[in-house]
Order: C-alpha cells, then sequence, then structure tokens
C-alpha cells in the first residue's frame, strides 16, 4: 500500500474509469470545485478507449496534484505491450495499447495498485480501482456483507474510507463500519449520460457533469481511427447499456450465486 496518511487534504476529486474519452475528461477537469481542489485522485482504467495517449498527456500537465492508480484495464494495456499476453478481452483495448509510446507504457507500469490519504471529515481514506486486494474484484452496492469482509481483509483499522471504481456506477454505502464509495464513470458509464465523478471532504458527493454528447460522439468519430468507433462512441457515451444490465452481468461475478 503507497501513499501513507500524513497531511491531512480538504478537498480531494475523484475520477475514476475515464477510458481514454477526452471529451469526457475535460469536462470534467473544467469544472471549478475539480480545479480548486487540492488532489485529484485517479482509480484507475485511464487509457483503455479512444484516446489513451491524449487523456494520459492532458493529466500529466495537471502535475504533482494528480495522483494515480493503475487499474486491469491499464494492466493489460502494458502487458500486451510488453507481450506478456496475446489478447485483451475489450475489443477496443488492443487499439489503445499500439497508441501509446512506450514512455506512456512504463508511466502506466509504474501506477500504484492502491493510495491512502487523509481527507478532512473522512480520516484515512484507502483508494483503489476494483478492490483492495485486486484489481479486477467485482464489489457492488448490494453485495453481500461477507463479501464485503472478504475485500476488506487486511485493511487497516485505521482505515474507515474506502473508494472504488471499476464497475461504473456510482454508489455510496456503509459496510462493516465503513463507508464505501464508487464515483461512477467519467468515459463509459452506465445506467446515466454525463462524466461522473466524486467529490470529498468533509463528505462524499457523488456528482455528474453534463457535456455535448453528440458533439463529443463525432469528435471521437473525426479523431480516432479505432474502425467501430461511431458504435463504440454512440454506445457508451450515450449510456445504452443501463445499470439494470451492468448489476445482471456483474451480479455473479460477487460470489453472490455461491454463497449459502
Amino acid at each position: 500500500m503507497t501513499g501513507e496518511p500524513a497531511v491531512e487534504l480538504g478537498r480531494v476529486a475523484v475520477l475514476s474509469d475515464i477510458h481514454g474519452v477526452l471529451p469526457a475528461l475535460e469536462a470534467v477537469l473544467a469544472e471549478p470545485e475539480v480545479a480548486a481542489a487540492e488532489r485529484i485522485v485517479l482509480t484507475g482504467d485511464i487509457t483503455a478507449g479512444p484516446q489513451p495517449a491524449q487523456v494520459l498527456d492532458l493529466l500529466r500537465r495537471q502535475g504533482d496534484r494528480v495522483l494515480w492508480i493503475a487499474g486491469n484495464a491499464d494492466r493489460e494495456l502494458v502487458e500486451y505491450r510488453r507481450g506478456e499476453r496475446d489478447e485483451i478481452p475489450d475489443p477496443i483495448g488492443p487499439y489503445a495499447a499500439a497508441q501509446l509510446t512506450n514512455a506512456q507504457v512504463e508511466f502506466l507500469a509504474a501506477r500504484p495498485k492502491t493510495l491512502t490519504l487523509r481527507v478532512r471529515g473522512l480520516g484515512d481514506v484507502l483508494f483503489c480501482h476494483a478492490t483492495p486486494r485486486d484489481d479486477e474484484e467485482v464489489v457492488l452496492v448490494d453485495s453481500r456483507p461477507d463479501r464485503w469482509a472478504e475485500v476488506f481483509d487486511g485493511v487497516a483499522d485505521s482505515v474507515r474510507t474506502v473508494v472504488c471504481g471499476h464497475t461504473h456506477m456510482p454508489y455510496v454505502r456503509l459496510a462493516h463500519g465503513r463507508l464505501v464509495i464508487n464515483p461512477g464513470s467519467v468515459g463509459m458509464p452506465y445506467g446515466r449520460v454525463g462524466a461522473h465523478w466524486c467529490l470529498l471532504g468533509p463528505g462524499a458527493d457523488l456528482r455528474v457533469t453534463a457535456y455535448d454528447i453528440p458533439h463529443a460522439i463525432a469528435r471521437l468519430t473525426s479523431e480516432c481511427a479505432y474502425a467501430d468507433i461511431a458504435d463504440w462512441a454512440d454506445h457508451f457515451l450515450n449510456a445504452r447499456a443501463t445499470d439494470a444490465d451492468a448489476l445482471r452481468v456483474f451480479g455473479p461475478r460477487d460470489g453472490r450465486e455461491t454463497a449459502s
């Protein structure tokens, strides 16, 4: 675990699952409260999408205010580029991997899996992509208590808030005395259009930034050479997959069907 808590931060903006959608990222970064936040934490899956290099460049221009966590999709791009895997489950993955420079690949490879910060009103906050122990595990707003106990195993008692991403659906819930926050997805939302994010300190405020979706789709279609970009952009930016659709797919992966 990296990022031992030290100075207490007042406001932290959390951006998850950008997935290489530059127009959505630009819209969120233009939010006054994001611009004013002391830190911006990225909880993974930053690059696997139509404009990965441009998204990385924009985020790196924000300087040390941005704190990075790698997600499973970022790891898959790195492994693919390094010849450690022959395929990527996400069809756009190979295209995205090819757009990155060698230096960008190495930058992604060096990103940590977790980060802990002290945030006003929330105490020690653990940030991760999927769960604190794994970048692909699934936990949902309605996951059973025993599942949360499993994924919290090994988390320091001082951590009373856990922020994760991965499932692209925003929620806040209590699990075994810990506040769990998922900001939703900036670039590939399920269930509701817009770029989803979260503002921490002293509470946890789920936010959604509206932006011009038709213009963004036209821009991606014009600027990205991925063969199926028009269909990809229409599906994800318009949130064609509902939250109910996503829960039906993800539900079995949180172990609920094998629980006694």
